[in-house]
This record gives structure tokens, sequence and C-alpha cells, in this order.
């Protein structure tokens, strides 16, 4: 490979672990700590990286899903890492689907948890009341089912991020072309060893979503994670784990 001054989307990354690799993908809200638990299971067997995806240094105008998905493949072919497993959280997992269908080849399996792609309840079409933190923190809550997992810290981090307008105007571009971007004509393309871990009381793509994705892709599992929302390695870290190490070795 041609040297290359260094790409925005390596300015941080997580790479640990040897062996096979398996690239995790966090969602719109989303950020690398949200995949703690699976990095540290998996990374005594497999090589997992976490890319930050740029959502916020992308001009305004290329905020979208493929400029994300062109990311992703840009990120792997600097790597150099091919035949890998895909595995995606809410956007994330959308940004998954997108790439399996553009670059096929390059997927050996893909794991999806409250994936977009089909139907989610995102931001909406408005601009939020971003300087409301009791909003803040109840759209936080909307994303799990134990509340005692969204922390001061994690609604402070949301409301601090959405002051800025500009990143507000991203994210806004982002959550419309998620919805915009829908794949029930396309998945059926995919092949590909599919998991699909849901929580059964996910708010935001609900359990009829998974069960839709599951009609679809043509090669799919699908686990239910009761007492869960739309972070299931985040609530459910070890049931989340087990299923996973379950679908990778067989």
């Amino acid at each position: 490979m041609s040297k290359r001054s260094t790409p925005l989307y390596n300015q941080f990354y997580i790479d640990e672990g040897e062996g096979e690799p398996i690239v995790l993908l966090h969602g719109l809200f989303g950020n690398l700590s949200n995949w703690t638990s699976v990095v540290r299971h998996f990374s005594q067997s497999h090589r997992v990286i976490i890319p930050r995806l740029p959502i916020f240094e992308i001009p305004q105008h290329q905020a979208n899903l493929e400029k994300l998905t062109v990311i992703l493949d840009e990120f792997l072919d600097w790597h150099q890492l091919a035949d890998v497993t895909l595995m995606g959280n809410s956007m994330g997992g959308h940004i998954a689907l997108l790439y399996a269908l553009r670059k096929p080849e390059n997927v050996k399996k893909l794991i999806l948890t409250g994936s977009s792609g089909l139907f989610e309840n995102t931001l909406g079409k408005t601009f939020p009341r971003v300087k409301d933190y009791a909003f803040i923190r109840e759209k936080v809550g909307y994303t799990f089912y134990n509340k005692e997992v969204v922390t001061k810290e994690l609604v402070d981090e949301v409301y601090d991020t959405v002051q800025s307008i500009p990143k507000t105007l991203r994210l806004l571009g982002l959550a419309r072309s998620a919805q915009q971007n829908n794949l029930s004509e396309s998945i059926h393309r995919i092949t590909q060893p599919t998991l699909l871990i849901w929580g059964l009381q996910d708010e935001i793509t609900p359990p009829e979503v998974a069960l839709h994705f599951h009609d679809l892709l043509p090669n799919s599992e699908l686990k239910f994670i009761d007492h869960c929302g739309h972070v299931a390695m985040m609530e459910h870290p070890d049931l989340f784990n087990q299923h996973v190490e379950t679908f990778l070795t067989t």
C-alpha cells in the first residue's frame, strides 16, 4: 500500500487482541466505551477493532450513512482488514448492513443489535429541545430498560454534545438519513451468517423490527433478551457475549 497521510478516521480507534478480526460500530449517540465488555471478552481470542466514526467532523452536507459507509470502507482498507465480522448497534448496525451490500466479499459474519435499517424511533425531523436538560435525560433514558444505567455522566455527555448547533445538525442529518435509507428491498442479498440480538423492551427499534430483519435476512438467527432496551451489550453484557461466542464458534 502506498504511503499516505493519516486520514481523519484514523486519529482515534481501539485495536486489541489477535486473531480473526471483529469490527465494532457504535450508534448515533454511542461511543467506544459502549463496547467495553465486548472488547474485554473477545480480545482474548480475536482482534477487536473499534473505529470512532467521525460523526461531528464530516461536513454537514455529508452527514449521511452513505458517507459513513465509505469511511468504514476506507478504514478497513487502510488497516488491510479482510474477511471481517461486523458487529453494529443502532446506526452502527445500519452501516454494517450497507457495507455488506457494498463489499460482500469482505464480510464473513454480521452481528446486529438494535439496528436501524427498517424502522427506528430517532430524533425525528424537528430541532430537539437542546436547552431542556430534563428532555435530554428523558431521551437518554428512552434507550435503556434499566434506568440505573442512565448515569448523570451519560446524560451530561449527551447534553453537552447537543449544545453545539453544528453537532446537533449533523445528528439530525444522520437520523434523517437512517430513516430514509430503508433496506427492506435489498437486504435479502446479504447471505452471510447473521446474528440478531435484541432487547424485548427496545423502544427505539422494537422487537417487531428484529422479527422483520429475521424474515428478510436469509441466513439469520434471532436472540431476544428480556428486561433489555436498545443497547443490549451494556445492559446484559454477559448474556450478550454468550450469544456472540456461540455464534462465532459454530
